[in-house]
């Protein structure tokens, strides 16, 4: 397992996924439009293609072993943004890169599914076997494209993960998740303003994202796993929002005040991922590292509000254009 395809490689997680490759010498070839910008580094491991995932062909897969498919229309006010993009990304280009993998005999293909699929639920373990209520356009699309790439699990080892929502720094950063934005409001306005509040969420850190798919990259190579087997959920601190606040607060130290408006988002559930640890997963970081590691980017000034780092302003942009 030497040659790695990621589509979405200069994302959020992409960007330090591809750099974590890297340093493990795996020869990287990374699809993505780079809309919110390239911080890849160059060396002669790395291959760069600047495309559409929409219009990939059967060449970009040529000789790869493993396709990590993270390109996606990702969150809820994005997807919802425009539709039609949501599901030709999400759902057709899926559908266009499995089939393309196994007709050039690619070994692995691991995907980045969500763990919003499961919409609300008020279970307090919110596990692999319980039904799909997805309610947005990104959950319904990821929900699809899980069920695209298993009507394909006889031809291909996959992989399907559903993470909870990441926090943590990347050069190519998001302000628009959970603990990402609060974080950064109580840094830079001493205010940390919520929707809602009692919302469960479960989080999941940058390292421990990224280590994941090296996890698995390593797994023994089968086709046709039973879903016990192949789908697997990745959140470790099911907190409320307003718990998040709360732990920002303590863990800088900050009299930050808190700010809670009113939500029209019902997504509330909770993530139990016994399954990924009883493979032999382990998480290795928590909340409390993802806050001091964007303060401390925030501190060298690597951290500033940009457009950017919103997607669904940038995505805006985009359809104006």
């Amino acid at each position: 397992m030497k040659n790695i395809l990621i589509t979405g490689g200069g994302g959020y997680i992409g960007t330090n996924l591809t750099q974590k490759l890297l340093e493990k010498n795996y020869n990287v070839t990374v699809i993505d439009t780079f809309w919110f910008g390239n911080y890849l580094k160059k060396t002669k491991h790395l291959k760069i293609i600047k495309k559409d995932i929409r219009n990939i062909s059967r060449k970009d897969l040529k000789n790869i072993d493993c396709v990590l498919h993270l390109a996606s229309i990702a969150n809820d006010p994005a997807a919802e943004l425009n539709a039609k993009l949501t599901w030709d990304v999400n759902v057709l280009a899926t559908y266009k890169l499995i089939t393309f993998a196994v007709d050039q005999k690619v070994k692995k293909f691991i995907f980045a599914s969500s763990g919003s699929v499961y919409g609300i639920k008020k279970e307090k373990k919110v596990t692999e076997n319980l039904s799909l209520e997805p309610i947005s356009e990104y959950n319904k699309s990821k929900m699809i494209g899980e069920r695209v790439l298993l009507s394909y699990k006889k031809k291909i080892d996959i992989t399907i993960l559903r993470p909870a929502t990441v926090c943590g720094y990347s050069p190519a950063m998001r302000l628009d998740v959970a603990i990402n934005a609060l974080t950064f409001g109580a840094l830079q306005k001493n205010l940390i303003t919520i929707f809602g509040g009692n919302q469960i969420r479960p989080n999941l850190t940058m390292h421990d994202m990224v280590n994941s798919y090296c996890f698995f990259l390593k797994r023994k190579t089968q086709k046709n796993r039973k879903l016990e087997d192949i789908i697997f959920n990745l959140g470790f601190e099911n907190l409320s929002i307003i718990n998040m606040a709360e732990r920002i607060k303590k863990t800088l130290k900050l009299k930050s005040k808190i700010l809670i408006k009113p939500s029209n988002d019902p997504r509330s559930y909770r993530q139990n991922s016994d399954r990924i640890l009883k493979k032999g997963f382990k998480p290795k970081k928590n909340i409390a590292d993802a806050i001091f590691e964007i303060k401390n980017k925030f501190d060298e000034k690597k951290i500033k509000k940009e457009i950017k780092y919103f997607r669904v302003n940038t995505l805006k942009i985009i359809k104006a254009k």
